[in-house]
């Protein structure tokens, strides 16, 4: 382990404005490490002190953070050394406008956890794309971890400050992390890449937030904009011309299917096609084939990700909560398809602006029945779905849609929870949305 002083040099004493600290608790742990190392700190998020009661009890112990909510005001990120942006902030918010008018740099925590990790001799091993990241990430930590190596797992993972995990890298670690488009922002600012970088793909998503796909790409190009003459890029068939187009300093590799003979335990192709490039990214890490296989035969896969919660008298139900865009839906769908149309899906939610067309003709083609949630995306699906093509309806609660869907089910039937939508509306974010579904089947 680096000694807490190597570790925290970057910032004790440094005066930094902590801009978002959130409820996913990433900020949280932000904000904790960086007040342990001795900076003075400095929160501020337009959520008000209800809102973020439970944060706030855990900082308030530390007599170096101080607080700014509901609202920001502009010397806040003009009197400081640095301002730590979270990943939910816009890049072309205010804020950082003004910070960066000042000449106060302007950062994010995983990149910053990249930048320091690499440079005490820890290798970086990047992830991103539409789909599949998550999968792949848990994939490598898993396969690493059975095969011997020292690795950590951060970046888009669930109540995890990945700056905080600074302390506990070592020369020759692993660093494994998930990177969405917001985070790799964080890359860009740096002028840094994973040393090892894996593209899954590029779907359309965030259209609510992009102005549109090639916006979208730029910020995920951050994951091989910045490698250097050794570094590797692994990436799915799909994104392969978009990523030799934007000139990549390294030649991507496009692994192959994986052995016939190789088992794989989480239904659907598209989940080999993840474990394909997993084998990929592991074997320039240094595993042979043997232990790559091992790695990848005794995955069980990641909550949220068709994860087969239960069977209720004969009924399997899936949890597939992080499945927030209409493709990812349509992806479970065919993965859990037998031909024999017993699927009874569980969808809708917050709309992302994305082409709906698709998934409901995979849902008239693959489903006996749908429950949907209400929102401002399934007020969009709906018509799609015909008043007479399939049985569907609309509910208020999760709670009254999985005993829709379970009314709905009989014995050798699936009831998959596949939302395509984001969770906004009913759900404060994605992970209450998961936590909910589990509680709910597993009180059954």
């Amino acid at each position: 382990m680096v000694p807490m002083e190597d570790a925290c040099r970057p910032f004790s004493g440094k005066k930094i404005t902590v801009l978002g600290l959130g409820l996913l608790g990433r900020g949280l742990g932000d904000a904790a490490y960086l007040a342990a190392c001795g900076a003075k700190v400095l929160v501020t998020d337009t959520k008000d002190e209800k809102e973020l009661a439970g944060p706030l009890a855990e900082l308030k112990k530390y007599p170096n953070v101080s607080f700014r909510l509901g609202g920001h005001k502009t010397e806040d990120f003009t009197s400081c050394d640095m301002v730590l942006k979270a990943a939910g902030v816009r890049l072309d918010s205010p804020e950082v406008a003004v910070a960066r008018e000042a000449g106060i740099p302007v950062a994010m925590s995983t990149a910053l956890f990249a930048k320091y990790a690499a440079e005490r001799g820890a290798r970086i091993v990047g992830v991103t794309g539409t789909r599949g990241k998550s999968t792949i990430s848990y994939l490598l930590y898993h396969a690493l971890k059975a095969g011997g190596r020292r690795v950590h797992l951060g970046g888009n993972v669930r109540g995890v400050s990945t700056l905080a995990m600074l302390p506990r890298v070592d020369k020759g670690d692993i660093a494994v992390l998930e990177l969405d488009s917001w985070q790799l922002q964080g890359f860009g600012d740096l002028h840094v890449s994973p040393h090892v970088s894996v593209f899954t793909n590029l779907m359309p998503d965030h259209q609510n937030y992009y102005k549109g796909m090639d916006e979208y790409f730029e910020d995920k190009a951050n994951i091989f904009r910045y490698q250097k003459e050794g570094d590797v890029l692994i990436v799915g068939p799909m994104i392969a011309p978009r990523v030799r187009a934007a000139r990549s300093k390294v030649e991507p590799i496009i692994p192959g299917e994986l052995p016939a003979d190789w088992a794989v335990k989480l239904p659907g192709e598209h989940m080999r096609h993840n474990a394909a490039l997993a084998a990929a990214a592991l074997l320039s890490l240094g595993l042979n084939a043997e232990e790559i296989r091992e790695g990848l035969e005794t995955f069980e896969g990641v909550e949220g990700r068709l994860q087969l919660v239960r069977e209720v008298t004969g009924v399997s139900i899936y949890n597939d909560n992080n499945a927030t865009t209409p493709e990812a839906t349509i992806a479970a769908l065919r993965a859990l398809d037998d031909g024999k149309k017993h699927i009874v899906l569980i969808a809708g939610g917050s709309d992302k602006g994305l082409e709906l067309d698709s998934l409901a003709q995979e849902i008239h083609s693959r489903c006996k029945a749908v429950v949907l949630l209400q929102g401002t995306g399934t007020e969009r699906l709906t018509p799609l779905l015909g008043s007479d093509m399939i049985y569907h309806i609309t509910v208020d609660s999760l709670s009254d849609a999985l005993h829709a869907a379970l009314a709905n089910a009989q014995q050798r039937d699936i009831v998959l929870f596949s939302p395509g939508f984001a969770s906004f509306g009913i759900f404060k974010n994605e992970y209450e949305r998961n936590d909910e579904f589990l509680r709910l089947v597993n009180a059954l």
